[in-house]
């Protein structure tokens, strides 16, 4: 897409691609097709993928009629397109520099089209956790303390097909694999689980869903069918007192750092290990509380002390709050993440789920 002073302009590179642009074309936005810069001809003279892109960003520039100077690029294209990209803009006198500060502030505050849109994602996501919840609360105890689900061992593989499954039926893509992480995998932090790993009473099972429409969501929950160990249902009590209390605490001009430094403080007190006094921890709480959500899985605003959009919350922004503790020795972990956004007075959680370790009691 290229905005300019007249209009703007949508440039699609294959038939397969026209019914997608003739939508856009429907909204005023002017089509360019292939052959008005010359992506045939480019291909018989041998050029990559990378250099056609290049060079009809290029025309489009020309097209629009601006002059050499500064180009501002955004995105994450691969590396060799980048460069093929940058290489051509240099050759037509132009500079290209690195946008992607200045795009993630610009779109850091949500216009209420795109709330419904990481709404309509953290609708799923619950339906997806009351799924995984309502399959560990009827799965059975057999040899070794193995949960089964029917006739069959319940793996890291199997929840993550129930996952796949709820998301595919409303049409949201997994660009990264969710994270189901049991036990001593759980206690690393973000691990995504073995996907061969058999479930087991009596341990936690730390569950992390961030599926994609045309928003992302995010949100987790941790698990134990069974019996769970004192350690395990301490930590999992103060995690929960640290999202409840962060929770209640967000609202316009409060900073995320300032969250984050609380719940420090009273894992802190109880003895736990946190970033901010011991950092490089691998034990204790060893993460950020929370991070802005949005058209990626990690936007602003910035939960850290200081730095780019690290400033006092606003109308309008989304962000994850997750505390967590992690005991690699004692093989366990618990993370509880809800997703809001930030109104006028205070917070709306689009995640309202139960946080109970016991998936019967969903």
């Amino acid at each position: 897409m290229v905005a300019h002073g007249g209009g703007a302009w949508l440039v699609y590179f294959t038939s397969m691609e026209r019914e997608e642009a003739a939508r856009a074309e429907a909204g005023g936005v002017e089509l360019i097709h292939p052959a008005d810069f010359g992506m045939e001809a480019l291909r018989r003279e041998g050029k990559t993928s990378e250099e056609i892109l290049a060079a009809a960003v290029n025309s489009a520039f020309e097209r629009a009629g601006t002059e050499a100077g500064r180009v501002v690029l955004a995105g994450r294209p691969p590396a060799g397109t980048a460069l093929a990209l940058a290489r051509t803009l240099e050759e037509g006198d132009r500079q290209p520099m690195s946008g992607r500060g200045l795009m993630l502030a610009l779109r850091r505050r949500k216009t209420r089209k795109e709330i419904e849109g990481i709404a309509a994602a953290a609708r799923t996501t619950v339906a997806a956790f009351r799924s995984v919840a309502g399959a560990l609360a009827e799965s059975s105890v057999r040899e070794g303390e193995e949960l089964w689900l029917g006739e069959e061992r319940a793996t890291v593989a199997r929840v993550k097909a129930l996952v796949a499954h709820v998301f595919a039926t409303h049409g949201l893509e997994q660009p990264e694999s969710s994270i189901v992480a049991p036990g001593e995998e759980g206690a690393t932090g973000h691990s995504t689980g073995t996907p061969e790993r058999v479930l087991r009473a009596g341990e936690s099972i730390v569950v992390d869903l961030f599926p994609r429409g045309r928003l992302f969501a995010d949100c987790t929950r941790t698990f134990c069918v069974g019996e769970p160990p004192e350690g395990l249902v301490r930590a999992h009590g103060l995690v929960l007192e640290a999202l409840d209390t962060s929770l209640e605490a967000v609202r316009p001009g409060v900073r995320g750092w300032t969250l984050h430094e609380r719940v420090c403080r009273l894992f802190e007190n109880e003895g736990f290990a946190v970033p901010d006094k011991n950092p490089g921890t691998q034990t204790g709480y060893f993460h950020l509380l929370g991070h802005g959500v949005g058209y990626e899985l990690h936007e602003l605003p910035s939960f850290r002390k200081t730095g780019p959009e690290t400033d006092e919350f606003a109308a309008g922004d989304v962000v994850t709050i997750e505390p967590g503790l992690y005991d690699p020795d004692a093989e366990w972990g618990v993370r509880l993440e809800d997703l809001v956004v930030v109104t006028t007075d205070g917070m709306t959680n689009l995640t309202p789920l139960p946080y109970d370790l016991d998936p019967r009691s969903w």
